[in-house]
């Protein structure tokens, strides 16, 4: 068995786990990826690592330490499962009383009593922040362009609100026009809720030309950092932009940019901008 000195990394949904799994790569210091039955991108097959469903987390562990890892970086989406229908392996029906009872407390309590599993097995559990650093939002304007002070008053209502949506356990992200909330996120996540933001009437909206509004994604209050920042990607910016949006606002340090010379350009070529702001 290879020294342990390597990373794993447990693999959801969506664009993150890719960018993760190529940059290592491309760096000459590949991860071990536990691609997530039901979840993983097929990308993900190019990379040297394992299909593991969600509930075996004996052979999750086992493939890791055969591999040689000593630490894990868990990304990508993973929707809350139908515990009722899961096929856990022995060690993951040890597990299972423990991940109903703290599902029933929030996302954030199921995601930490997971990394908590991890820990107890001697995984060091990383951020994906801690992996590519170079993916985190700065403070400042990441583009051309600037918030206006009508922008920066919606930012700042923005930011109020997603503390206190994230203090319920509820979401990440909020839109605000002229200092009304047009739409919150909850289990439907942020692509969804910017194409419900734009079906809105005209009238709270903006257009090309007279942009209204900002998209605010930060991390929840009560948030372990190492699990489930949030992301944004080139997506993003173009639901953002057919909502009408003057911008999108993170947190500096506290927001992942997928592709992030790709979205600022997207985000100039289409008049938004794109803001990290101070904790």
């Amino acid at each position: 068995m290879p020294a342990r000195h390597r990373l794993g990394l447990i693999a959801g949904g969506g664009a993150l786990p890719v960018e993760l799994a190529s940059w290592r790569k491309s760096a000459g210091d590949p991860a071990f990826v536990i691609r997530l039955k039901g979840f993983a991108d097929a990308a993900l097959q190019g990379f040297e690592g394992a299909d593991v469903g969600i509930a075996e987390l004996g052979r999750c562990f086992d493939a890791l330490s055969r591999a040689g890892c000593d630490r894990v970086c868990m990304a990508g989406q993973v929707n809350r499962p139908d515990f009722a229908a899961l096929k856990p392996d022995l060690r993951g029906l040890k597990a299972l009383p423990g991940a109903i009872a703290a599902a029933r407390q929030g996302d954030d309590a199921l995601l930490r009593y997971l990394l908590g599993q991890f820990e107890a097995e001697g995984f060091a559990v990383v951020g994906a922040h801690e992996v590519a650093r170079e993916l985190l939002l700065e403070e400042g304007p990441a583009g051309a362009l600037a918030p206006d002070a009508v922008a920066q008053a919606d930012m700042a209502r923005g930011f109020e609100v997603a503390d206190a949506l994230g203090a319920l356990d509820i979401g990440q992200a909020v839109v605000v026009a002229n200092g009304l909330v047009l739409a919150v996120e909850a289990q439907e996540g942020t692509d969804a809720m910017l194409t419900r933001c734009a079906s809105l009437p005209t009238a709270l909206l903006g257009e090309p030309g007279r942009r209204l509004g900002v998209l605010v994604k930060r991390p929840k209050p009560i948030q372990e950092r190492r699990m489930d920042l949030p992301v944004i990607g080139v997506e993003t910016v173009e639901r953002a932009a057919a909502a009408g949006l003057a911008g999108i606002a993170g947190e500096g340090g506290g927001l992942l940019v997928l592709s992030k010379p790709r979205v600022v350009e997207a985000a100039d070529r289409m008049g938004l901008f794109l803001f990290g702001a101070r904790a």
